[in-house]
């Protein structure tokens, strides 16, 4: 088998598996399923509004699963785990579901439409797109549009980030179809900068411990260089003043008489005379 056909199987089965789980599971509330494979077998996460309902009585109703998605699914080994939704207002298909089953039960679709917008916006959605369509007053299908928040329709983010579910309702008229897409809270944009002017406190403290440390220890290792080269430049002049041999000091120069002095000059003239 090619990999384009067995990605087409897959998908396929997946499909098959999110539809058949939706008819027995309505009643808990089901949000979704997530298929995966690993080494054991296959993990399968159902997401529910209420899953002591999935699981059943001693885990009955969790064990008939397993055995249908394995036979009639071809699953290898399927172990089944139930995830509660926490915020069903941010679960897609949750919401498309209430807009169904209001419809069914007779409610005007402007009035499903915005009840479901506003309940969606209220729990800090981003934003949401709800699309009802059908054969809603005339004979003449068409479609009707409630949209709030900031809401991306194309790019990474929005493929990334967005959250979209369809449901179909029966009425006499015809099928209506609910399509939901909505933006949670924590989705994060490149277009969205966060300025922080002030670290919070704790990571002040954090931030200024490295670097009085880094301050404290070369102030100190200075001093240390300092002293250590000050007490070198002493012991060294005290060896040189040590070492320095006694200078001996020049006999004092006894003052001369000017006529003293004068005297032995006057002596060789003596001298010549005598000898003529």
């Amino acid at each position: 088998m090619s990999i384009v056909k067995r990605f087409i199987t897959e998908s396929i089965k997946r499909t098959e598996i999110d539809e058949f789980l939706q008819k027995k599971l309505e009643r808990a509330g089901y949000g979704g399923v997530n298929l995966s494979k690993t080494p054991l077998g296959t993990h399968v996460v159902v997401y529910a509004m209420r899953p002591g309902l999935v699981i059943g009585r001693g885990g009955e109703t969790i064990r008939e699963l397993a055995t249908v998605l394995e036979e009639n699914f071809k699953i290898s080994n399927p172990q089944i785990s139930v995830s509660e939704i926490e915020v069903p207002e941010f679960n897609a298909y949750v919401v498309a579901c209430r807009v169904a089953s209001a419809l069914q039960r007779g409610v005007h679709f402007r009035r499903a439409g915005f009840w479901a917008l506003n309940q969606v916006m209220d729990a800090g959605a981003l934003g949401v797109e709800i699309v009802i369509s059908g054969k809603l007053r005339t004979e003449r299908a068409r479609f009707e549009k409630f949209r709030a928040g900031y809401f991306p329709r194309c790019g990474e983010p929005a493929l990334r980030n967005m959250r979209e579910a369809v449901a179909h309702v029966q009425l006499k008229p015809g099928i209506i179809g609910v399509r939901v897409k909505l933006m949670p809270p924590d989705a994060v944009f490149p277009d969205k900068i966060q300025i922080v002017s002030e670290l919070p406190p704790s990571e002040e403290k954090v931030a200024e411990a490295p670097q009085t440390k880094e301050a404290e220890v070369p102030q100190e290792k200075v001093q240390e260089k300092a002293e250590e080269k000050i007490e070198e430049i002493v012991e060294a002049k005290i060896e040189e003043k040590v070492e320095e041999p006694p200078v001996e000091e020049a006999p004092e120069e006894k003052p001369v008489d000017e006529k003293a002095e004068e005297a032995p000059a006057e002596e060789p003239s003596k001298t010549k005379e005598a000898t003529e």
